[in-house]
């Protein structure tokens, strides 16, 4: 697989500098920059990134908006967007993991974790601990959202994939559902996709946010509940 390429959208030159240095070292390329949404949406537009490091609060077009005018559409070739933030319990962060987000980043991530994640996103992984995830749903999840209502009849699940959701949710991996459930790693994977096809999501992260959006987890509740 070659190298993913990126586009960096932040308002704060020195970000965009020192993540452009970064990646360059290991050979990734930063194929634009942007310091507003508005950028960030042309950029993608005209270069067709594999990755986009957005910033949510920038000028004239937040990254919140940028995010979800990039993600609009069903083009197989939508980039990966992972969020850049200064703090992890974010409204923001929230809402683009919702919008369809990769993950997010925090702004003082090492040079190792920041190559390591954009490769990480490329390849199709989520980009953050379902734990973590789990925190932002607990704090600003709302169980009449839009999306809580589009997917509240789960009828299409089987009682296996309805299970492994639950888990998902809990934070578990591919490897522990595997234990848990006495399957192999192949199978939870098969398991995983068709889940997130039939309920059209992207990722583990959307997964664990419509769960406790319909209900099927919720704060404080055990995997027992």
């Amino acid at each position: 697989m070659s190298a993913p390429r990126v586009v960096i959208a932040d308002d704060q030159a020195l970000v965009r500098a020192g993540f452009r240095m970064i990646l360059a070292s290991d050979g990734i390329e930063v194929v634009a920059e942007a310091v507003n949404g508005v950028e960030a949406v042309q950029a993608v537009r005209r270069t067709r990134p594999d990755v986009v490091l957005m910033d949510i609060r920038m000028p004239e077009m937040d990254g919140l908006e940028a995010t979800r005018r990039i993600l609009t559409g069903d083009s197989p070739e939508q980039p990966r967007v992972v969020i850049l933030t200064t703090f992890d319990l974010d409204q923001y962060v929230y809402a683009a993991l919702a919008a369809g987000a990769s993950g997010f980043l925090l702004k003082d991530v090492t040079p190792e974790q920041l190559v390591a994640s954009v490769r990480l996103v490329r390849a199709g992984d989520a980009l953050l601990a379902p734990s973590i995830t789990r925190r932002l749903v607990d704090r600003f999840a709302r169980r009449d959202s839009p999306a809580a209502t589009a997917h509240r009849d789960l009828a299409t699940l089987t009682p296996r994939e309805l299970e492994v959701l639950t888990l998902i949710a809990h934070g578990h991996t591919n490897a522990e559902l595997a234990g848990q459930l006495h399957l192999s790693e192949a199978t939870v994977k098969t398991h995983v996709a068709r889940i997130l096809g039939k309920l059209g999501l992207r990722d583990r992260v959307q997964a664990v946010i419509l769960a406790y959006e319909t209900g099927i987890v919720g704060p404080g509740r055990t995997e027992s509940e």
